[in-house]
């Protein structure tokens, strides 16, 4: 009887990861063994693919998308890697051989630490060159239909390219990354066994961006508080905390519109006119990319999630507490846009007026939001002979 090509697929993975923790010549076999098994949220189907699972799923909503309402469907999730190609993507997620100097990783601006963002108001690249806007957080962008603030990029793959090539940023050249990556015997054996029907040994750009993406969609957070809350455990929140939800999803001030749970945002862009830091430009956002004046000053709506640990807040950074954030909205519509521009403000934006305990209780809902149970273990090594702690490079082995 002939066997099914999946089952001898998945035989053969699991004998690799049985050989790679058992061997008696590491020096034969890479020093780090990927993990055979699916992060936390995810369920290992027979075609050795990670699927994820979560209460979410028992709702339905045309689109993903409802109202502001508690018992609302997600958006469709980007799932279906292997857990080797996801726990490989963990390792390069971590791994500062990706920048061209070799002293940035991704983990330098999204830092699990701070909630997958890097604490500033405007990120370092190589030689510590400050961008112009902050570093989203990562949780949850499996869900994410466009990236970047002004969302120039449509998948996870085209928008790791942009920090990783950007003389800002990561600075390296697609040549010189394949260099480096294909000059490490280790990371040339573990691409092998996360790609097991490669052709060849040597490291394709390809398979790089596929192991990120694996790794950045594995990262979800949706067992907060709040979530509890939404699934029937009402005792899950305060009554200061509730005040504040219904607050949140009033037609009031209207933050559930855009904002919209249980992702807590509708992917939209959205003019708001936040103003800019004292003593830079203009941000014209969206409008470049899109060539859409109406977008000017746009930006992508963020998700809320983990928003407490994000900080600061809004693309540039302009505030530091939540409180700054939820009051701008409420001073009135337009009233920080700068005298020589006129923007297309976004319809929600009005003016709701609220007053401070109103807004003391927003607060303290969007702390109902933080949620890193499933949060990844940072690697202690890496493949490519990097020691590092606390997130951060500290020797080559």
């Amino acid at each position: 009887m002939n066997m099914p090509k999946y089952i001898i697929i998945a035989l053969l993975l699991l004998f690799v990861c049985f050989l790679m923790a058992t061997q008696d010549e590491p020096e034969q076999l890479p020093l780090i063994s990927l993990a055979c098994d699916c992060p936390p949220g995810f369920e290992l189907n027979e075609n050795n693919q990670c699927l994820n699972r979560n209460l979410y799923q028992q709702y339905e909503s045309l689109g993903g998308y409802g109202v502001g309402g508690l018992k609302t469907a997600l958006p469709e999730i980007r799932d279906g890697f292997s857990p080797q190609q996801i726990d490989l993507g963990r390792y390069l997620f971590f791994d500062p051989i990706l920048s061209r100097d070799g002293s940035k990783s991704c983990a330098s601006c999204h830092n699990p630490d701070l909630g997958f963002s890097d604490g500033r108001a405007r990120s370092l690249g190589i030689n510590d060159h400050e961008g112009n806007r902050s570093a989203p957080t990562l949780w949850n962008v499996g869900y994410l239909k466009s990236f970047f603030w002004d969302a120039r990029a449509s998948s996870l793959e085209e928008q790791m390219q942009g920090p990783l090539y950007s003389e800002a940023e990561m600075g390296n050249t697609r040549e010189n990354l394949m260099k480096t990556l294909n000059g490490s015997q280790e990371y040339r054996k573990l691409f092998r066994v996360a790609f097991p029907e490669k052709k060849g040994t040597n490291i394709k750009l390809e398979e790089v961006y596929t192991a990120l993406a694996a790794f950045e969609s594995s990262l979800i957070s949706l067992n907060s508080r709040y979530d509890h809350y939404a699934h029937g455990y009402h005792e899950a929140l305060t009554q200061n905390e509730i005040e504040g939800l219904n607050v949140f999803r009033s037609f009031v001030a209207r933050c559930a519109e855009c904002h919209t749970p249980p992702l807590f945002t509708n992917q939209q862009i959205a003019v708001i006119g936040t103003p800019e830091p004292d003593g830079m430009e203009f941000d014209p956002g969206a409008e470049i990319p899109y060539s859409d004046t109406s977008m000017r000053g746009g930006f992508k709506i963020p998700t809320l999630r983990n928003i407490q640990k994000t900080a600061p807040y809004m693309h540039s950074g302009k505030f530091a507490t939540l409180k700054e954030a939820v009051t701008f909205y409420t001073k009135g519509r337009g009233h920080a846009v700068p005298e020589n521009e006129n923007l297309k403000i976004h319809w929600h934006i009005w003016e709701p007026e609220l007053s401070d305990y109103e807004l003391d209780r927003l607060v303290d809902f969007l702390g109902t939001l933080t949620d890193e149970s499933f949060r990844p273990k940072t690697p202690e090594v890496l493949p490519s002979g990097t020691l590092i702690m606390d997130n951060k490079k500290i020797s080559n082995l």
